[in-house]
């Protein structure tokens, strides 16, 4: 069972996310990643890690296809590459219209294409060739400084075109919030892509939001603070899917509902979607219930921590991945 941590751009704290990296790497967790959206620069928040760490894998759980360009992206990699010893690995996404129109000022149009176009870019400069698409007139120019090792890249999909994208073109497909019943429909929709062309398998590296805590009711706020905050503050895109596509509606109407009345619990009608969508549960069961996601197809299950909670809280959660970690390095069940 492979462990990693992940960030949300809630978290604002760089100090803590910097001491649990760090404790996270002591632990024996496998990677931690960072999301960038409206707060920190995620490729500098990671340079700060890669320099207070030696093992751990390093990478951007998701940065935004509109925010940069194809080049700035390669270059970024590459140096983040050289900075952490060959640990990074590049994690794209295509964001949601609130964050691209609002923050980038750019029009969400087209997103597949737009991650086609960026992630075949980024590849191809990574490995020393020439932008493939220069602007018309213009001629095309390589990355000045290629990076040593190779830097995999991972998509952060979740319609089922993108999703099909990240079998055909990247490395690793990882969703966000994805209901835990649908990661074997995941994972039939990377197939489709990888049987698009001759290449290497598609890691599945779901990132769950954590809902653990020392005692089932404060595990279950968590769980409401999680499913209220994607429902109603990050555009149609998570309540769409989850209510729509993956059948929950009741639920996501019941969070909503919950939330416009400042309700902090979650709600009973919503104890279907807490538990396919968030780790939901106290520390002792962590395990089992990690475990459930390996069961139906994930190879590395991505802890992503609450943001915003006391820095013992969350080390409490760093270190249950760790002990899932050891468990799996001892050859335990």
């Amino acid at each position: 069972m492979r462990v990693g941590i992940g960030f949300t751009p809630f978290e604002t704290r760089v100090d803590v996310l910097v001491r649990l990296a760090v404790r996270a790497d002591a632990a024996g967790v496998e990677a931690v990643g960072v999301a960038e959206g409206w707060s920190h620069d995620a490729l500098i928040v990671l340079a700060e890690v890669a320099q207070r760490t030696d093992r751990i894998g390093i990478g951007t759980s998701v940065l935004s296809v509109w925010g940069r360009s194809t080049a700035t992206l390669a270059m970024g990699a590459a140096g983040m590459q050289r900075c952490s010893g060959g640990r990074f690995v590049l994690g794209l996404g295509a964001g949601s219209p609130p964050l691209t129109e609002g923050f980038h000022g750019v029009p969400w149009e087209r997103p597949v294409d737009r991650l086609r176009t960026t992630l075949t870019a980024v590849r191809a400069l990574l490995a020393g060739d020439r932008l493939p698409s220069p602007a018309p007139g213009g001629r095309a120019l390589r990355l000045g400084v290629v990076p040593e090792d190779r830097v995999p890249i991972e998509l952060a999909a979740l319609s089922p075109a993108s999703v099909r994208l990240a079998g055909e073109l990247a490395d690793g497909w990882t969703p966000f919030l994805w209901a835990r019943s649908r990661l074997p429909e995941g994972r039939a929709l990377v197939q489709e892509g990888e049987a698009r062309g001759d290449r290497r398998p598609t890691h599945i590296l779901p990132g769950v939001p954590v809902a653990l805590a020392a005692d089932p009711a404060a595990a279950r706020r968590l769980a409401a603070w999680w499913l209220a905050t994607y429902t109603t503050r990050m555009g149609p895109l998570y309540p769409r899917m989850l209510g729509e596509r993956f059948g929950m509606g009741v639920g996501v109407r019941a969070v909503v509902d919950a939330a416009q009345e400042k309700v902090p619990d979650l709600p009973a009608a919503a104890e279907e979607l807490a538990q396919e969508a968030t780790l939901l549960g106290t520390y002792d069961e962590a395990e089992r219930i990690i475990g459930e996601w390996f069961a139906l197809g994930a190879d590395r299950v991505n802890l992503v921590l609450p943001p915003g909670r006391p820095e013992e809280e969350l080390a409490a959660i760093v270190d249950v991945a760790g002990r899932v970690a050891a468990v799996t390095a001892s050859g335990g069940p």
